[in-house]
């Protein structure tokens, strides 16, 4: 059922978005002509490995270098990338890894391979369900650059805090998921998209 659901609302989004897909595939290859998407390898269910798709936010060939992840401030995004990112809009093409059946819709946010081989026995745990566009730990860390901009080692906090709170929470959602659990946590993320309030701080997250 998971899976027929997931193909309903990523074929249903993705017509639905079709018009808003193309508007910004074309003003990211009329601002410099680079490619449209950007393509990355993540380790998704069991371990298997997969390109996840994004809108390419970052000046062309500058996503393979510098850190896995990105912060506020990161100077290899563009300006359009900027509006993207805040937006979640550079998400979107991951409807198509759901049609893929490499993603799902609800579900843990896959890691880079580098990440993941970090993982303790325990915290592999996570690789046992699908990953997916959003999930509890998302909705949490939807602020993440901006607070790791803050700090003066990200990607050791990133390691140390962010990675093992995010398995903490798939794991717990895990154990209580289903379809209508999984409905709401997509209201819920749709509903977080159109919040435009101040970004809180490291300290005000919950």
């Amino acid at each position: 059922m998971k899976r027929i659901l997931d193909l309903l609302y990523a074929v249903t989004g993705l017509l639905l978005l079709a018009p808003l897909l193309l508007l910004v595939a074309g003003l990211i290859k009329w601002r410099d002509g680079g490619p449209v998407l950007f393509l990355q390898e993540r380790v998704g269910h069991l371990g298997k490995r997969f390109q996840i798709l994004k809108f390419r936010t970052m000046k062309a060939g500058r996503g393979k270098n510098g850190p896995k992840f990105t912060i506020m401030g990161d100077a290899r995004v563009t300006d359009l990338g900027k509006v993207l990112r805040r937006s979640k809009i550079d998400e979107l093409p991951q409807l198509w890894n759901v049609v893929r059946g490499e993603m799902s819709m609800v579900g843990p946010r896959p890691e880079v391979p580098e990440y993941v081989e970090l993982f303790s026995e325990e915290q592999k745990e996570v690789l046992q369900y699908a990953p997916g566009i959003t999930g509890l730990a998302t909705l949490e860390f939807r602020n993440e650059e901006h607070w790791l901009g803050e700090v003066e080692n990200p990607e050791r906090v990133y390691l140390n805090e962010v990675i093992p709170r995010k398995i903490e929470l798939n794991l717990k959602y895990a154990e209580v998921a289903n379809c209508w659990q999984d409905f709401k946590l997509i209201l819920r993320t749709v509903v977080a998209l159109f919040d435009m309030r101040s970004v809180p701080r490291r300290n005000e997250e919950k």
